[in-house]
């Protein structure tokens, strides 16, 4: 790093990490590789003996740890872990800033907010999207939400984490986002597993099966844009046009899927939500309409 990124990385303000898994880890060396003074509290303590030997400073109480900082960094399992930690450091709080990057949902960010003003901290939510190994890089990016000046006074330290992208002051918008990328990230998961199986039960190996999938799951983003300048710009104005791919020609695809995954006994779970999906749509006569139809029974009554 340069002299000229030293300077405008703000190297001599210290940050505090709470929750050293693979992802508090890994923020706590990229802070301390920019020279931030770091200082960590995790409930196992010996988790803490990586960044330690890297140059991190061990709080021996949660306290000890708020106090070390203005920013506090809190990666946990979820935010009730928040409280079981910081609850007993409420003393401590009073103009500190909480940026909270665990996974929850977007009310318990809300509440969340509200408990931290409640003791004189500022809040902002978070959700990193990319893994542990690729915080710090250029290919890393987090939302957050909040007050926009909150964001902006601790910018210089959180963009070292990754790009922020900033969403509007309601708290629960950046758990909104991470929960909805984590919908496509989970199912993708599944679904790649899935086929992997069908796959399995016809003799293929996972390692010759994997690199065709893997394609096919790369190109859909490709696919969805071809089909629309502005990919939701339909879906806004509650069109569906069925010159593509209807719902009626998807869900017989469903169907085929649901069949051939029964013929290998495999779990159907997963194949059978989506089927449902088509079926309704059916059921409510949409089925010359574009599969993007499905939304609506996704929605639920509106």
């Amino acid at each position: 790093m340069n002299e000229r990124q030293n300077r405008t990385t703000g190297r001599d303000s210290a940050v505090t990490v709470i929750g050293l898994g693979p992802m508090g880890q890994a923020m706590t060396r990229t802070l301390l590789t920019a020279g931030h003074p770091v200082t960590v509290w995790n409930r196992t303590t010996s988790r803490a003996d990586g960044v330690v030997a890297d140059g991190a400073t061990l709080a021996a109480t949660p306290s000890e740890a708020v106090e070390a900082s203005d920013l506090v960094i809190l990666s946990l399992t979820d935010y009730q872990a928040m409280y079981d930690i910081v609850g007993s450091a409420t003393a401590s709080l009073a103009g500190r800033t909480l940026v909270n990057l665990s996974s929850d949902t977007p009310d318990r960010s809300r509440e969340a907010a509200t408990w931290a003003a409640g003791h004189d901290a500022t809040f902002l939510t978070g959700g990193v999207m990319v893994p542990a190994p690729m915080v710090g890089t250029e290919a890393a990016y987090v939302y957050y939400s909040g007050r926009d000046q909150v964001l902006e006074s601790h910018l210089a330290a959180l963009t070292l984490l990754g790009t922020p992208k900033y969403l509007g002051e309601d708290p629960g918008l950046a758990q909104m986002m991470y929960q909805a990328q984590l919908a496509v990230f989970l199912t993708t998961l599944s679904g790649l597993m899935h086929a992997t199986a069908m796959l399995g039960n016809a003799g293929m190996k996972a390692k010759e099966a994997l690199p065709e999938l893997l394609s096919s799951a790369d190109s859909i983003g490709d696919i969805l844009r071809a089909g629309e300048e502005n990919p939701g710009t339909a879906l806004d104005a509650g069109e569906h046009p069925g010159d593509l791919s209807t719902v009626t020609m998807m869900g017989a695809t469903s169907d085929h899927i649901v069949d051939t995954s029964m013929s290998l006994g495999l779990d159907l779970a997963l194949p059978r939500a989506v089927q449902a999906h088509y079926r309704r749509a059916i059921e409510n006569g949409h089925g010359s309409d574009n599969w993007t139809r499905i939304i609506d029974s996704i929605r639920g009554p509106r």
